[in-house]
């Protein structure tokens, strides 16, 4: 009587491994071109920043955080924590880590944005779209890798749509918010002048939300910064995988050093976005 009865039990993991086969089976080949498109893109993303000198790469950031931030010693700090990721020798690894997440941001906003558009002009669509966007967020990390595993095997490629799966609710949700948040008045002064719904997107509504999108994208980033040491265990290479080699072998000094080079880019990446979403909210 304490025990649950077995003749309720719902089968539904063994539903999605017959859905799951299905799909291997039907659309394998799809899914294998889409794999090798996706990883020519991140392996140039990565040839990219392993090819420009360590030395461009801080100027550039320290000149972006003076001119973002406003204060010269900003620019110093943000060069600086660059520099000591590379004195803990561990610059490549960084590139290949910041690699990853640019491609899953940028990927991540061209479909996310739109999808906030569309959300915005459709309350069916918003309705239907909110509880996906809640699963996404709420659902353990780890979960993801499952499927990306299935579909695309070990390496970059599961690691890079597990992360925009991970990473792309916000910049979603904050578009559709900062576009419903325009004021009507100015929509219905846009109608009376004669411009069409494109128009009134493109040149009304998109500007005036462009703060809220620019939070969306910092957190969006923010977001798939951190997916970074979950993606290792299917294969990303990067800091993440030092983390998790440290945390195998109890190697604490390893662990802690790939750990505090994840923050300073936590922490960099953070502060330049977040500055611009300032920027052009004033």
């Amino acid at each position: 009587m304490t025990e649950f009865p077995k003749i309720f039990r719902i089968p539904l993991a063994d539903w999605i491994d017959v859905a799951m086969d299905w799909v291997l089976t039907a659309w394998g080949g799809f899914f294998d071109t889409v794999g090798d498109a996706i990883l020519k893109f991140l392996l140039q993303l990565e040839r990219f920043f392993l090819w420009v000198p360590w030395f461009v790469v801080v100027i550039f950031i320290g000149i972006l955080a003076w001119r973002l931030m406003g204060r010269w010693w900003h620019g110093i700090a943000m060069a600086g924590m660059l520099v000591l990721i590379g004195t803990f020798g561990y610059w490549d690894l960084a590139m290949m880590t910041l690699a990853l997440v640019t491609g899953a941001v940028i990927l991540s906003l061209v479909f996310g944005i739109p999808m906030g558009i569309a959300m915005a002009r459709s309350n069916l669509l918003e309705s239907i779209v909110k509880p996906i966007l809640d699963a996404m967020q709420t659902m353990p990390s780890f979960v993801y890798l499952i499927p990306a595993l299935m579909l695309f095997g070990l390496g970059k490629v599961p690691a890079l749509f597990s992360t925009i799966i991970y990473s792309m609710p916000p910049v979603i949700r904050l578009t559709n918010v900062g576009i419903r948040e325009v004021s009507k008045s100015v929509v219905e002064a846009a109608e009376a002048f004669g411009a069409n719904s494109w128009q009134i997107l493109f040149n009304v509504q998109l500007p005036l939300a462009q703060p809220s999108i620019m939070v969306g994208i910092n957190q969006t980033t923010m977001m798939a910064l951190a997916m970074v040491v979950v993606a290792s265990m299917i294969g990303a290479r990067g800091l993440g995988m030092e983390v998790l080699l440290a945390i195998n072998r109890i190697e604490v000094g390893r662990g802690f050093e790939a750990g505090l080079c994840i923050v300073i880019l936590a922490i960099i990446i953070d502060r330049i976005t977040h500055a611009l979403a300032s920027r052009q909210k004033k």
